[in-house]
């Protein structure tokens, strides 16, 4: 028996004939919220079932800065890299992009058919970035080896511009032929990001609403000796002009409080982080500052309360810690932070700090840090019941394994 036979074969469990296999794709060309999103459903899946392994492929930079749980482990594709005209490189190789997709590509493929997942879960993009999963999603399709999952925020882009950019991917045919099901990590009921969409109602049948995904502090950061407030714009790299108003706001104000503690994110560097900290120098232990901390759920449960940029994974952050929070969201390049802190501000869970009517004078925000502590959390708004996602994927892997194994049998 060959190497990929006997990897085929897997480890023996009394309910499988090898023990259950899940793999994660989460393209990562900017930021973090691909790959926190994975991690955290994998941790989740392999904590349920103590035969299971999940593997998650990932583009992200800064996954090696990240602790993975027992039976999660990744794999890091080249990089690509943003530029300022919308269009992408390679990181580090010297290729052009068609080139470095093209590796991309191969090596997804490869993975697949050597890991051989039960169930695996595509992060957003149904294609992948750039289309690079077409290979593995053909092979798969022919095998018929593997559940296909789908996983969406609960909120991705004005319905517009999310139509536009779903007519040039082929998205839409993608859900219909290749995916079993589609997770969508939150509530309709709150907002539906398919919403306007001319999908075939045969994807609209395999849609799940999950709910949000809870967040648990695994890992306990040290945390300030004073009150403090977390500021966090993410994975920071479209984080400069919140914290530049935040670090004005106690500029400003020298008897600001409670104190600050920043947390820049991995993304938000070079002069822009060098003048940063030169100014969190001269506030004498008013602002606190990190550069990236991966234990961030402890870090905003022992907070007085939160300044955020509103992305998913802060998001469900802040419910999970339940800690009274104002969100700064990001229009450009796409409206999902905007069309989440709005609904999460009408439903009572949050507040948005929105510059069409708070304008963007310092005193606002001087206003808003002050007031922090003493806002009501969200579980005093409007809406309970929003952080099942997590304990919906597990019964829905449980459900799609059943289903693998009476096949199997019949």
């Amino acid at each position: 028996m060959d190497f990929s036979e006997n990897l085929k074969r897997g480890a023996a469990s009394p309910e499988h004939g090898r023990a259950p296999r899940v793999l994660f794709y989460s393209h990562d060309t900017f930021g973090l919220g691909h790959l926190r999103r994975s991690r955290t459903m994998a941790a989740a899946l392999t904590a349920s079932d103590e035969q299971m392994s999940a593997m998650i492929i990932t583009g992200s930079p800064v996954a090696g800065r990240f602790t993975f749980p027992e039976r999660v482990d990744y794999v890091r594709l080249p990089g690509v890299t943003k530029r300022s005209d919308g269009s992408y490189v390679s990181e580090k190789l010297g290729f052009d992009v068609e080139e470095t997709t093209v590796i991309r590509a191969g090596l997804i493929k490869a993975l697949v058919k050597l890991f051989v997942p039960d169930i695996i879960v595509v992060d957003k993009e149904p294609t992948g970035f750039r289309g690079e999963l077409r290979p593995a999603l053909e092979w798969l399709h022919k095998s018929g080896n593997s559940k296909l999952i789908l996983g969406l925020r609960d909120v991705l882009d004005g319905p517009e511009l999310l139509a536009e950019e779903w007519e040039r991917k082929g998205a839409a045919e993608a859900m219909e032929k290749y995916y079993d099901e589609i997770w969508v990590y939150g509530l309709k009921s709150v907002y539906d990001p398919t919403d306007g969409l001319d999908l075939p109602e045969q994807v609209r049948k395999r849609m799940i609403w999950t709910g949000y995904l809870r967040r648990e502090s695994t890992a306990r950061a040290e945390l300030p000796d004073q009150p403090y407030i977390l500021v966090t714009p993410g994975g920071g790299g479209d984080g400069k002009a919140m914290v530049d108003q935040v670090l004005l706001a106690y500029e400003k104000d020298p008897a600001l409080k409670p104190a600050a503690l920043l947390v820049y994110g991995p993304f938000l560097t070079g002069d822009v982080r060098s003048d940063f900290e030169r100014r969190v120098a001269e506030l004498d232990g008013r602002v606190m500052s990190v550069g990236f901390d991966s234990r961030m759920e402890s870090l905003m449960a022992g907070a007085a309360g939160v300044v955020a940029m509103g992305g998913y994974n802060t998001f469900c952050e802040i419910l999970s810690c339940d800690v009274p929070a104002v969100i700064v969201p990001r229009t450009v390049p796409r409206l999902e932070q905007y069309i989440r802190a709005s609904r999460a501000e009408q439903l009572g869970l949050v507040r948005m700090f929105d510059k069409k009517l708070d304008g963007s004078s310092v005193d606002s925000m001087i206003e808003v840090i002050r007031n922090l502590p003493s806002q009501k959390p969200p579980s005093s708004g409007r809406y309970a019941g929003l952080l099942g996602g997590l304990d919906c994927i597990v019964d829905r892997t449980r459900a799609l394994l059943t289903q693998e194994l009476e096949a199997e049998e019949a």
